[in-house]
């Protein structure tokens, strides 16, 4: 398999530990030769969004996604509609930075709540909301389903099949504004994990694609990923059902590891992600 190009490479800034202004980070990443990247809303929101989009511009980095989306699931109807203009809001600087989609994760279970169906019918219709605005704007929404260890907070989407199918329910004839974010760190454990890339390809839904590794032991749940390369997941194997599904896009390093990789330089980071990238994705 031929290895990957730096220029179809981006850095989601969460790698980095965020521990630079965002202007400082998206030179190192220019600097490092990557083709892209992936900020969160905090950085941007707390910056101004046009210089920011220029210094993008002015560096020809492409925008793989923007992170992420206020969670769509709430304990009370005033809350689920103020959810959906947070989320509206972050679509229109997604739009001002040209980004290729924006990332949602999409949320768990209201407080006190143990009902996961009415969890996830929520999470539908607040996407069904937000997809009028994603049109009229020109972003492409992207539902990034999350490994089962997150359902209880961060998403009721554990599956590629079930993100793959709220995108059909919602969009079935598919004018390509709503599709899937695919995370291995979330789905490699998947045994329906190539049939349902295939599906996604066939579809033509795949809208982004993350890379991080799957350490033994893991020892946090949410800032313990690998670096490509120091864990167990068939990276490359990945890559390969990914790209015979028809992907061609960027390839996002989205690593969080609070007390490893964020206690190192943020060049020597970039060094170690494009030598992986190049060697084992």
């Amino acid at each position: 398999m031929e290895s990957l190009h730096l220029t179809r490479c981006s850095i989601n800034t969460a790698t980095l530990g965020h521990r630079e202004p965002l202007d400082v980070t998206i030179d190192r990443i220019a600097r490092a030769g990557f083709g892209g990247l992936a900020p969160w809303r905090h950085e941007v929101e707390s910056a101004d969004v046009s210089k920011i989009a220029r210094q993008i511009r002015a560096h020809e980095l492409k925008v793989s996604g923007y992170c992420r989306s206020t969670y769509f699931p709430a304990s009370t109807r005033e809350q689920r509609l103020a959810n959906i203009q947070s989320n509206v809001r972050a679509l229109n600087d997604a739009a001002e930075l040209g980004a290729e989609c924006f990332v949602m994760v999409v949320g768990g279970l209201p407080e006190a709540s143990r009902d996961l169906s009415a969890a996830r019918l929520q999470i539908q219709d607040g996407i069904g909301a937000l997809l009028e605005a994603a049109r009229r704007l020109g972003v492409r929404l992207a539902i990034e389903p999350l490994h089962p260890m997150y359902a209880s907070e961060r998403s009721v989407v554990n599956t590629i099949e079930q993100a793959n199918a709220i995108a059909r329910e919602l969009d079935p004839h598919n004018d390509g504004f709503l599709g899937v974010a695919v995370d291995v760190y979330h789905c490699w454990w998947d045994p329906a994990l190539e049939t349902g890339v295939a599906s996604l390809g066939d579809d033509k839904r795949i809208f982004a694609y993350h890379v991080s590794d799957w350490l033994v032991p893991t020892t946090d749940m949410l800032l313990d990923r690998g670096m490509m390369g120091d864990g167990v997941i068939d990276l490359q194997g990945f890559r390969r059902a990914i790209e015979k599904a028809g992907y061609a896009g960027m390839v996002e390093v989205e690593i969080f590891s609070r007390d490893n990789w964020w206690k190192l330089p943020p060049d020597q980071i970039l060094q170690t992600c494009a030598a992986r990238l190049r060697t084992v994705c």
